[in-house]
């Protein structure tokens, strides 16, 4: 099985509409804080929690897909020593 069979390779429209999506998520969530009419410290806090929320986001997908690709890692290796003991077995 070559590398690149094994990657799940992205369009670059694909990549584009996520960063972009991303982008125009957080511009116009950033922006309806600052037009709020609230004052500076209600602003400052919801600002900060919009900046752990997508801190936390981030954190969370790269430990799933971490998880996703340790199982795949896993889940080859017992497929190889498996493979290795049928030939063993067979010859």
């Amino acid at each position: 099985m070559s590398k690149e069979s094994q990657n799940q390779n992205h369009s670059s429209a694909w990549v584009f509409q996520v960063w972009a999506s991303f982008l125009v998520s957080i511009s116009a969530t950033a922006i309806g804080i600052i037009y709020l009419p609230v004052d500076a410290w209600t602003k400052g806090f919801m600002g900060m929690g919009l900046a752990f929320t997508v801190g936390s986001t981030i954190s969370l997908t790269k430990t799933t897909r971490d998880i996703y690709e340790s199982k795949k890692i896993v889940s080859r290796l017992d497929e190889a020593r498996i493979e290795k003991l049928l030939s063993e077995h067979n010859s």
